[in-house]
């Protein structure tokens, strides 16, 4: 299986990494909890008839330590607007996971020509106190496996030291991933973002993991609601929260089918 061809961006002095495989046209994708230490067979599965771009979030694998200087939710924001228009993503579609997908709402509410169609998989920034979701952040780390996908040993495997890693800073970089996105939406996850949903005007499929742990079903409907766009929700059978983990082929058949 060939690598996808990786460069690098400068964001507020350190290096990001942007990974690209594939031909047609662009889809980018922004990685959920924990990022992609590696490159998945639900990217390979996208790149058979498009061109996937996937730009590092700051602090994520691949990302450095650019976390350590965004101080402020907007800073994150206006970080995610740097990353996809360095990365020739901008007027594209957009899938993004998780944490990646609330940051995309994000860009697509006070951007909107930045985003042509979006696909997200449970994003986070949502919190109703009858309903809240689950904080990963406060589990302990046999937990996180369970949380994240349907099938434990995904997850595992995704953070497996590959063959020739540094074995000391391999942790160091999955710990710093899990640190990053707690500066964004710990400890309840609550970004606010229901006040700018009627601005995100980008037709937008909201996939779930019928099995997810983190987010009810009940939040998918509440995104529904309050994006101005067209809308459509897919549950996805046999995923946890991480859908694209889970079930690779399903959750890109149906954003390859929704950015048609």
């Amino acid at each position: 299986m060939r690598e996808p061809d990786t460069q690098t961006i400068n964001l507020n002095g350190f290096a990001t990494r942007i990974w690209r495989k594939g031909s047609g046209p662009k889809i980018g994708f922004l990685a959920g909890f924990g990022g992609l230490p590696r490159w998945v067979p639900f990217l390979d599965k996208l790149a058979e008839t498009r061109t996937v771009i996937v730009p590092s979030l700051p602090g994520f694998p691949g990302g450095d330590r650019g976390h350590s200087v965004l101080d402020s939710h907007l800073d994150w924001v206006l970080a995610v607007h740097t990353i996809l228009s360095e990365a020739g993503l901008a007027g594209a579609d957009l899938a993004a996971s998780s944490v990646g997908a609330s940051l995309a709402l994000e860009a697509a509410a006070i951007w909107p020509e930045t985003v042509k169609k979006l696909a997200l998989i449970s994003p986070f920034g949502l919190f109703d106190d009858n309903d809240p979701p689950e904080d990963p952040w406060a589990q302990r780390a046999d937990e996180v496996p369970s949380l994240m996908c349907h099938d434990p040993e995904i997850w595992k495997a995704l953070k497996s030291i590959p063959e020739g890693a540094n074995s000391v800073e391999w942790p160091i970089e999955q710990t710093r991933a899990s640190e990053a996105a707690a500066r964004i939406f710990w400890p309840l996850g609550n970004t606010r973002v229901a006040k700018r949903l009627h601005m995100v005007k980008a037709p937008t499929l909201l996939m779930w993991g019928e099995q997810d742990r983190i987010h009810p079903q009940s939040y998918a409907q509440r995104f529904a609601e309050g994006i101005a766009g067209k809308t459509e929700i897919k549950i996805i059978s046999g995923a946890g929260h991480l859908a694209e983990l889970d079930q690779p082929d399903a959750v890109a058949n149906a954003i390859l089918t929704w950015t048609a």
